[in-house]
């Protein structure tokens, strides 16, 4: 426990302040852009801001925790692969659903493909590569 402890604020010493830095303009756009959709009215963009904020800051902690977990954790790790991956497949279906939404039919078709792609392809990285 002391060993994943020291893991812990290894990583955190090595990018803290731009780490936070980041984490606080993240905070900031997301704020605004919320405020915007709000006072425009616009109850589906904002439930799409603060969704897709939500998943991305749950995929930061997990990927996190994946760092700094030992390879002998292999359960744990591979429950976390999961979770990230699940979480990347939605931020893609949130993000290619917003784009889409604003292209003709055949450039929407040609988004849809490419988030199809996507996650497919991070499936068959994530899961069914074999490892050394």
């Amino acid at each position: 426990m002391e060993d994943q402890r020291q893991r812990v604020a290894g990583v955190d010493a090595a990018g803290g302040g731009l780490g936070g830095a980041g984490a606080v303009l993240r905070t900031a756009t997301c704020a605004a852009a919320t405020y915007r959709a709000a006072a425009a009215g616009d109850v589906a963009s904002v439930a799409f801001v603060i969704v897709s904020y939500g998943a991305l800051l749950l995929m930061l902690r997990f990927l996190r925790a994946y760092e700094v977990f030992p390879p002998e954790a292999a359960v744990r790790r591979e429950g976390l692969r999961r979770r990230v991956w699940a979480l990347c497949t939605l931020l893609t279906a949130m993000f290619a659903w917003k784009v889409a939404g604003v292209m003709t039919w055949p450039v929407a078709l040609g988004v849809w493909a490419a988030a199809a792609v996507t996650s497919a392809a991070g499936f068959v990285l994530m899961f069914r590569q074999r490892r050394p």
